[in-house]
Formats: C-alpha cells, sequence, structure tokens
C-alpha cells in the first residue's frame, strides 16, 4: 500500500534529463517507486495527466528566523511550490542573542532586511540564547516546510564583542578563538553554514553597518575554518559592492573568497547582481568563481530570477509621502478615504505643487521619495499578470513623454489605480538596456546558483519569494522579448543545484530513495497572480504578497501540504541539522 501514487505525470526529476511521463509512488516520507506504470493500491491517487511533476523546489536564499518562531506555513514561499528553505542569510538572525540584546538583534533585522520590527517583538518567544538551543527551539514549533537556518555573524559578533562588536571594531585574536568555538558549535549542532555580509547597503536602523561588514581577513578566515571543522557547510556571504557602491570591490572580494574556499574546501556563495555602472562585471566575476570551482575552490555566486528592486505604491513607498497635503490626510483618514480625498483635482493640484518635507534624522528609508521621484525613468507599472520585463517605452517617463506631460502628474495617477493599490516596479539591478539577456545567462551559467528570493524579507518592497513561479512562467513558457529556458533546466536550478550546494543530498531529485518533496503542478494554468500589499503579520504588520495558481499538489515527506493552491493544515516539516 503506497501513502501517495501520482499516476501518468510528466516526470522532470531535477537532473535536467529531459522529461518522461510515467508514474511515481511514494510511502513513508520516500519515494519508493518509479516507472511508465506502477500497480499497486495507495492510499491516495493523483492523476497527473496533462501534469508536470517535478521535486519539491529548494530556496537557499530566505529570512524566515524571526517568522519561523510563529508562523506554522512560511507564506509567501509555500505558496510557490517551496518544500525547503534555508535561512540566516547576508549576516542577520537571532542566534546567539544575549538576554538583554533582543532589540538590538530585532532592530538590525528590521533594518537591513526591512521585517516590521512590531512584529518582531510581538511574535518571538526568545526561548533561547545560543544556535543550539534556537534550533531546538524551532523543533519544538510545528512547520509545513523543511528548514534550515545558518548562523550569523552580526549576532555572533555581538554576543562576544558587545558593543564593539556591533559598531565594527577590530576583533582581536581572543575575540576572533571565541567566536570561532561558537561558530563550530553551531555547525556540530545542525547550522548549514556560516554568513556574513560586506555590503554598505546592510545597515541596522541606527545606519550602522551590519557587524562584520568590515571585518578583516584573520577574523573571516578563522571563522571559516571553524565552521569546516564543525561539518560540512557553506560560508554565505553579501559581498562588498554587491550594491553597486563600488564596482572595483567585487573582484577583490573573489581574491579572499577563492583562498578562502581552497583553504576550507568548503563551498563560498555569494550574491551576485547586475549593476549599471558595469553592466558586464557579472560574466568576469562568474568566469573567475567557475574557474575556482573547477581547481577545487568551490565558489558559487547566488543570482536571481529576474530585476531585483522594489515594488512601489501608496501602501509601501512612493514619491508623495513627504508633501504636506498627503502626510495630513494619510495620518488622518482610513485608507479608502484617503484614495478618495487623493482623486480630487484640488487636492491633486495641491500635492503636486508642494515641497517635500525633509527627511527625519536617522530614520531608514525616510528620504525614500526622493529617489522614486528620480527614477521615473525606469519606473514601470507591473500590471496583470505582472510583467517583470517591460520594454523602454512602458516607463513613466515614456508614458508621460507620450501623453505630454509631466512624469509626476503620470505617476500619481498611476498610484490611484486598482482603488490605490496599485504597485510599480523599479528595477535597480539586473536590469541593463545594455544587456537585457543578463539574467537569462546567469541562469544558463554552470557557476551560478538560483537564490535571492529574500523570502519572509524586504517586507514594504518586494516579494521575490515568487520566482520559482516566475521561472516556470515566464522563462520556459511565456518569454517573448527573446529566448526562452528549457523546463528541465529551471527545474534542476532550483531542486537539484540549490539542494546540493548545502549538501541538501536526499533531496532535490525524483529518484528511488529520495525524499518524498514534490509538486504536481499544472504548468499550462500557471499563473503568477498580482502582488498586493497585506497587514497580517503579529501587531498588523505590513508585507508584500504574491499568491500563484496550478501548483495541484505540493507534498513535504510524503504528505500533502498545499492542494489547488490552498493549505491542508498538514505539517510535516522539519528542521534540517546539518548535510544529508
Amino acid at each position: 500500500m503506497y501513502d501517495i501514487l501520482i499516476t501518468n505525470g510528466l516526470l522532470v526529476d531535477g537532473t535536467g534529463a529531459s522529461p518522461v511521463r510515467g508514474d511515481i509512488a511514494l510511502r513513508g516520507g520516500t519515494i519508493v517507486a518509479m516507472g511508465g506504470t506502477i500497480t499497486g493500491e495507495a492510499r491516495e491517487t493523483i492523476n497527473a495527466g496533462g501534469l508536470v511533476v517535478t521535486p519539491g523546489f529548494v530556496d537557499v536564499h530566505t529570512h524566515y528566523d524571526g517568522q519561523a518562531t510563529w508562523d506554522e506555513i512560511l507564506d509567501p514561499s509555500t505558496s510557490h511550490g517551496v518544500t525547503t528553505i534555508v535561512a540566516g542569510n547576508c549576516g542577520v538572525g537571532f542566534a546567539p542573542a544575549a538576554p538583554g540584546n533582543h532589540d538590538w538583534l530585532i532592530e538590525l533585522m528590521e533594518g537591513v532586511e526591512d521585517i516590521p520590527g512590531t512584529a518582531l517583538h510581538e511574535g518571538m518567544a526568545w526561548d533561547w540564547e545560543t544556535f543550539p538551543q534556537y534550533l531546538d527551539a524551532l523543533e519544538q514549533r510545528r512547520h509545513s516546510i523543511d528548514i534550515g537556518v545558518q548562523i550569523p555573524h552580526g549576532a555572533v559578533r555581538a554576543y562576544v564583542m558587545g558593543e564593539r562588536g556591533a559598531r565594527n571594531e577590530p576583533a582581536s585574536a581572543d575575540d576572533i578563538a571565541r567566536m570561532a568555538v561558537i561558530v563550530r558549535e553551531a555547525v556540530e549542532a545542525g547550522a548549514l553554514g556560516f554568513s556574513t555580509s560586506r555590503t554598505l547597503g546592510h545597515r541596522a536602523m541606527d545606519g550602522e553597518p551590519v557587524p562584520g561588514t568590515f571585518a578583516a581577513e584573520d577574523e573571516l578566515f578563522g571563522l571559516g575554518r571553524a565552521m569546516a571543522a564543525g561539518g560540512r557547510a557553506v560560508f554565505e556571504l553579501a559581498p562588498m559592492g554587491a550594491g553597486g557602491e563600488d564596482i572595483i570591490a567585487p573582484k577583490k572580494e573573489l581574491d579572499w573568497m577563492c583562498r578562502l574556499a581552497e583553504t576550507i574546501g568548503m563551498p563560498v556563495s555569494y550574491t551576485l547582481l547586475q549593476v549599471d555602472a558595469a553592466p558586464d562585471l557579472w560574466r568576469e566575476q562568474m568566469q573567475i568563481s567557475l574557474d575556482a570551482t573547477d581547481r577545487g575552490a568551490p565558489v558559487y555566486p547566488q543570482v536571481a530570477g529576474r530585476p531585483f528592486g522594489m515594488m512601489l505604491g501608496l501602501q509601501t513607498h512612493h514619491a508623495f509621502a513627504k508633501r504636506p497635503t498627503y502626510r495630513a490626510l494619510a495620518d488622518s483618514l482610513p485608507f479608502d478615504e484617503l484614495v478618495a480625498k487623493l482623486r480630487e483635482p484640488s487636492v491633486k493640484a495641491q500635492i503636486l505643487g508642494e515641497v517635500d518635507l525633509p527627511p527625519r534624522p536617522g530614520v531608514l528609508f525616510d528620504s525614500m521619495n526622493v529617489m522614486v521621484q528620480l527614477a521615473v525613468g525606469r519606473l514601470y507599472e507591473l500590471g496583470s499578470p505582472p510583467d517583470y520585463e517591460p520594454t523602454p517605452d512602458r516607463a513613466i517617463a515614456a508614458k508621460a513623454r507620450a501623453q505630454g506631460r509631466e512624469p509626476l502628474d503620470v505617476l500619481y495617477d498611476s498610484f490611484l489605480e486598482r482603488d490605490g493599490t496599485n504597485l510599480l516596479m523599479l528595477p535597480v539591478f539586473n536590469y541593463s538596456e545594455s544587456n537585457l539577456d543578463a539574467v537569462r545567462e546567469m541562469l544558463l551559467h554552470p557557476a551560478g546558483v538560483s537564490g535571492l528570493g529574500d523570502g519572509g524579507a524586504h517586507c514594504g518592497m518586494i516579494c521575490d519569494a515568487s520566482i520559482p513561479t516566475f521561472l516556470l512562467t515566464h522563462w520556459v513558457r511565456d518569454r517573448s522579448r527573446g529566448a526562452k529556458l528549457p523546463l528541465e533546466w529551471v527545474v534542476r536550478k532550483q531542486t537539484k543545484d540549490a539542494a546540493a550546494l548545502y549538501g541538501l543530498n536526499d533531496r532535490g531529485v525524483l529518484e528511488v530513495g529520495k525524499k518524498a518533496d514534490v509538486n504536481v503542478i499544472d504548468l499550462d494554468a500557471l499563473t503568477l497572480e498580482s502582488a498586493y500589499v497585506a497587514y497580517d503579520l503579529p501587531a498588523g504588520g505590513r508585507r508584500v504578497m504574491q499568491k500563484a495558481s496550478g501548483y495541484v499538489a505540493t507534498i513535504v515527506n510524503g504528505t500533502v501540504i498545499r492542494r489547488n493552491g490552498a493549505d491542508t493544515g498538514e505539517r510535516p516539516g522539519r528542521v534540517l541539522r546539518g548535510a544529508r
């Protein structure tokens, strides 16, 4: 008796091999049979005729560190076929946590990853201090999918060095030795890696860069060696220059990353984006990474499957947030009444004619309005279904020229569409007009790993946790502006390749004996729905959400967790402790 028998599906096994039609049987959380036709009874049979069957997707770049302590479902990732997540990226997280340091860790996460601090304060129980205790605490919760966590440099530095660590003062030999003990113990307890951030764009709420941003090589190599001593793990980082602030820095960073990978014999994985200042630099970075890997120093860039930027609207960040009239109305009216008021011609004229209020000193994102005003040349309406690869003529400035209007006038009206919930896209990275095919090339490059979904993070700006669905709808099925990507390749990038990076070799492929994490997908009907703003985090915290339709079933450990897009209430997820 099988638990689940999936029949007559197009099996895309995750290895990159051509799809074949056949059956797959699951029992006891494991794939127990695959073939053309499988006979035998099952507690549930899923007829996959006309459907695609894939391994569950593995998202290696999320920030559910806090959300996983109160949320069982872990949306938006689970809405997009993800069955395994890796958290603790970019040097930020919540363990180790000294008893008096909770507020500081929350403010660090809020500043770097734009997760509402009110939600973290309300939702987290803090029933741990050390990293092993944090994993124990996660195991006491119920989850729909599997969770792996890395130990973050920022938390380790603050725990050992206190204020000196938080303020990025140099670490002494004794500091490094004490941090190394914590890192090694974390990996021995099950941490999938160690993470750090060196990009100047990652800052706490007080404006201070993430602890470790300026760490010297003795600290980086000392903690890398400690990680490797604890077991198979990944050294993950957002490197200096990743935000485009210094186009020379990325290659300098790659030098020590390659030497570190060779020294410790463990993978080093870093975020890689195309930047306007050097739109072809990513090619050189990927080639350096590939050459290093070929000579035994495994270095893997994490690439995003679409432009990397932010969504803007009246419910997130926008161009008029600092206009006095808008500010007064927004502070006094419910949202629907605010939108109605903004539609009045006299109110519009008054707002457009005003000068912005000055930004508040020390308040992160308080000058976002200025950036939006300056970005009208590459600010696009997302549309429905959302278009993440728009043509230049669709930019707000281009539309304004065509209509003989001022760009801010057009932008104002655009924000009011869809009853004021309209969202526009500002592609900051991965969208250079000199090479609009860069993302496709990154996804095809053998050095790259699909990542940067940032599930659980940047709640007021993006919902890139939907990238797994976008890869299937846009790159495999719908793209009209250029060449597409093969289905089997796209599936491999977010299953086998992603799992292998973290040594999770019990999953990521459809094969007898492997873990029963499976997606059954109606690829013809698969739809990435419009993004929207929800206020469903603890304390009414805001986040941008995005759903999908067309996932017939998502299975974790042999149990259906989502059926036709709806959560089933099943919670078979486990905390991952180390490579498999």
